[in-house]
């Protein structure tokens, strides 16, 4: 169970009982931002692209953040392809809505986008449609093994980092 995964994943920084599972669904943004209380541009979504050789790349992004095709294209050298939700499961072992960087069947690329450091907090989701965890910028990174930040998004709305308090 993808869940389990993550569980798996953050025992290696005691972290694992810091999930939180949710009766309602968090598999969208709104979602997750409503089940938490926070702004939806402070749940930290995985989004998965076509990479070369057909490996998928993560990008994990703010909420509130969109894809710009022209970075994506200047930052990896490749069209913005977003994976099918059979492939995304597949190569990432999470089902669409509990995608996260963390308890990987594979190793992938993860990458962090700029959009994200605005926010002393985020909360990714952790392998299931209903959980997350808060975690700094720096532990999103640290905990993904990202490669490095980078500058693939547009639509984010830098003086959101002035709110960060909870919306409910």
């Amino acid at each position: 169970m993808s869940i389990e995964n993550v569980r798996e994943h953050f025992k290696q920084w005691n972290r694992e009982n810091e999930i939180m599972e949710f009766e309602t669904s968090s598999a969208t943004v709104e979602l997750a931002a409503e089940a938490i209380g926070v702004i939806p541009a402070r749940i930290a979504k995985t989004l998965s692209f076509r990479g070369e050789n057909d490996k998928a790349i993560l990008v994990v992004a703010a909420g509130d953040a969109k894809i710009d095709n022209k970075k994506f294209r200047d930052t990896f050298g490749l069209k913005a392809r977003m994976l099918a939700p059979e492939e995304v499961l597949e190569q990432t072992g999470h089902a669409i809505g509990g995608v996260c960087p963390f308890g990987l069947v594979h190793k992938l690329d993860v990458y962090l986008d700029i959009s994200m450091k605005r926010f002393e907090t985020l909360f990714p989701a952790c392998g299931s449609g209903n959980s997350a965890i808060e975690l700094t910028v720096e532990e999103i990174f640290q905990y993904s093994f990202a490669k490095e930040w980078v500058d693939v998004c547009k639509g984010w709305d830098q003086s959101e980092a002035q709110d960060q308090e909870n919306v409910i």
